[in-house]
Parts: C-alpha cells; structure tokens; sequence
C-alpha cells in the first residue's frame, strides 16, 4: 500500500491536535514534520513520541514554516494541511499557492473529521477573530451555569509552550498549577480568571484524554476556543462573538468565518464602543450567511481596581489581540482615557530586547505595552520596559494579575472587563436545554 506523506502547518495548537484524531493510527498516512509559525522557539522541538504513538519512535520534527518548500522536494510530500487559525483567507491561498507550486496537495480538516464527541452536554464558545470578547463569554455563561446549579469545567484551547509530554493532560484548580506547569503570561491570562471563580480548567495537548478525564467531574463541559479556531469538541450549543470594531473581518478570515456560518448564537460584543451603523453592518452581514443564528448584542463593562484619574500611565494590554489578533488597542487604553488619567506614556523609548522588537513590527500600535510572555526572556523583557517607563502607575489590561510573575517599581491598578447582555434573546433562556440535558442522570 503507498503511505501518503503529509506535511502538517501550525502554531502548536490545532495542527497536534488534527495529528493525534485523525493521523496517529492511520496506516496509510505517514506525518513527515510539523512546520511551524507565531510561536517563538517552538521550531526547534519534536513532537515526542510518547505523544506520536508507536509508529513515530523518534517523534515527529518541527520545522519552520520558511522551508515549507525545502521540505516539501526533499522529503517528496503529497500533501501539506494548514492546521492554524486568525489568519486572512488571502494569507491561507498565498500558502496554498506555495505548496501547489511544490505539486503538493493542500489540504484543511474539517469539523467531521476533528471534532471529538462528548458523554457530557456540550458548550463551546468561539469567535471571529481574536480579541472579540471570548474569554469574557466563556466566563459569563460559567457563571450562569453554576448559578443553574451545575459544576461547568472548563477546557481551553491549546497553548502547549513548554514539556509537551509533561503537558499532555493539564488540570488547573489552583494558583501553584499555574507555577507546576510553568503557565506563561499567554496562558495565565486565560486560565487565572477562572481559577478566580473556583472553576476547574483543563487544558494540554492530547484533547481526546483531556476531555474523558473532565468529564468525570464536570455536569457541563466549556470549550474556550482559542484564536478564532473552530472546536475541538462537537457542540450542543455553540456561541460565537463577533466584533464591530473590526467590521468585515468576520467573513474575512480564517477560520472565523467558519464559526460563523456554524454558530446557534452570535454575540456582538463591545457595542458601547462602535457606530450604531457598524453594528447594524454586521449583524446584516450575520444574517446574510447563518440566517438561523440567534443574535444577541452586549458590550465589554470596565471597571478599575483603584484611580487613575490626573496620573500618568503605562498601559498594558492583550498581547495576542494587538499582535496576530490585529488590534491598535485593548481595554487598557479604552480605560485610561474612559477614567481619564492624564497621560498615557510611550513606552517605544523605553522598551528592551524582544518587546522592543515586538513593537518595531506593529507601529500602528496606540501607546501601549503588549504582555508578551511566551518563556521567561521575554517576561524579563516586559519587566524591565515597565520598570523603565516614567509612569506613575501601570494600568493593566490583560485578565491576569501582573504581581504574580512580575517585580514592578510601581503600583498597578487592573482592568476588569466582564460581559453585559444589551438586547435580543438571554444567553440564561439559551442555556435551558443544556442545563436540562446536564440535570439527566449520565453514567462516569
């Protein structure tokens, strides 16, 4: 029988994922490499084999995405499949482009062939790009949830930065998992808030025996989707966030388009903060391509945890959202000048090392300080940026509490941000059937 020799392309989340469903015991597939991109380093590691399975006893090797085409003459690949997410639908046909100029086919996985099913009621919550307020959603409908009376835990999108065989099923209850698995600021800004509210997450990158091992302890499980990539899991109820403030971009990328067209629920979010025209664009735009989307319109409420009012300011924000997610600005910035604090520093002058390169690649970023954080050199770097910049304090943006991975010169005053429904169907009322189906006796 020919074996068919693949080339999977991603950023250490989807493309292991798509791997291990879909590839790892299939005889007649052999996954050559991983091509990587967007994470830092992450090209210079394997996929181990204790995840490859048995039929990769030295691993799977992770290349960069810049010898794409290297790879595929070399190692006489018959097909490349794209397996990362919040880019343009241009950039994924540019890649395309790429690997059939090599005479590779190109391919992208659907959601028959990746989503894993589960015992347990289902929701996932995704968006249309990043940024949109996701994590703010998933953490709104938890809350509902366990006001119904059921224990929700919650899954997250992959992030798998470091040991991967060490990360293969992670279980986050407490503030000291986030130190044993050596959680990076990216990571704890989305798993913190929930720790916060006494939810379990789990995260890592084998999801078929991440979710059998929550299901033993969840009455619901919440996929927190991340970028705007599609589930891992087969929803019962799927909600998707959509953005004004980037309007157009949710037919524009990939594969937030997708979410959209699949959604049961959109929410367009951040409506406080958009034209009413804008809004009315794309919730058209909403009802143009998914008809039978309930459409449900809500903004992102600030609240700080101190005053700012007459002081000058650092602001750091989101890093994902200002970098790949395309954003000039977060919560912080909109904050600062909500509770006018009298100037917002630059902090271009005063920026070292890796964040200094981070904000020579986005000038079109307002006065900010992205919390870049992928491994400790470039949480020194952000470190020393902030300690550096003449400001009387910082005002952070990013969900996560800065003091437990930074030492600062100054006081900081947090941004929190939660979701507030404006009009249209209540997420309470969309949430019965699930809590119904949840309050059914299941097997463990």
């Amino acid at each position: 029988m020919d074996v068919k020799r693949v080339v999977i392309m991603g950023a250490a989340g989807r493309d292991f994922h798509d791997f291990n469903v879909v590839y790892r015991d299939d005889p007649s597939v052999e996954v050559v490499a991983f091509t990587a991109t967007q994470i830092p380093g992450i090209e210079s590691r394997r996929y181990p084999p204790e995840l490859a399975g048995e039929r990769y006893p030295a691993g799977i090797r992770i290349v960069p995405e810049a010898e794409l085409e290297q790879l595929i003459t070399d190692e006489r690949i018959d097909e490349v499949v794209f397996a990362y997410s919040d880019v343009s639908h241009e950039t994924v046909m540019h890649v395309a482009s790429r690997v059939l100029a090599r005479g590779a086919d190109f391919a992208l996985l659907g959601p028959k062939r990746t989503m894993i099913r589960s015992s347990r009621p289902l929701v996932a919550v995704g968006a249309v790009r990043t940024g949109a307020g996701k994590s703010q959603t998933t953490r709104y409908l938890a809350a509902l949830l366990a006001e119904a009376g059921l224990r929700p835990v919650v899954i997250r999108h992959p992030m798998p930065y470091g040991d991967l065989v060490a990360q293969r099923v992670q279980r986050y209850a407490t503030y000291a998992d986030l130190d044993r698995y050596e959680t990076t600021i990216e990571e704890r800004e989305e798993y913190e808030p929930h720790l916060d509210a006494g939810r379990v997450l789990y995260a890592g990158v084998d999801y078929e025996a991440i979710l059998r091992q929550a299901e033993t302890e969840a009455d619901v499980i919440l996929w927190d989707g991340g970028n705007n990539d599609f589930p891992f899991y087969r929803p019962d109820l799927f909600v998707v966030v959509a953005d004004p403030l980037r309007p157009g971009h949710e037919l524009r990328y990939h594969p937030g388009e997708t979410n959209l067209r699949m959604a049961d629920v959109v929410i367009i979010n951040k409506i406080d903060s958009a034209e009413l025209a804008v809004v009315k664009d794309v919730r058209e735009a909403i009802e143009d391509v998914n008809p039978g989307a309930r459409i449900v319109l809500a903004r992102s409420a600030l609240a700080l945890t101190g005053d700012v009012v007459g002081k000058s300011v650092a602001v750091v924000e989101d890093g994902p959202t200002l970098t790949h997610g395309g954003m000039t600005y977060g919560a912080g910035i909109v904050a600062a000048r909500r509770f006018m604090a009298r100037q917002i520093v630059d902090p271009r002058p005063y920026a070292v090392g890796s964040l200094a390169k981070v904000l020579r690649a986005y000038p079109d970023l307002q006065r900010l300080v992205p919390a870049m954080g992928y491994g400790d050199a470039q949480v020194r770097d952000l470190e020393a940026t902030l300690n550096a910049m003449p400001a009387e304090l910082v005002l952070s943006g990013t969900p996560i509490d800065l003091t437990r991975v930074l030492k600062l010169n100054k006081p900081i005053v947090r941004v929190r941000y939660e979701l507030e429904e404006v009009e249209g169907p209540r997420l309470r009322e969309l949430l019965r059937p699930i809590v119904a189906a949840a309050r059914q006796p299941h097997a463990v």
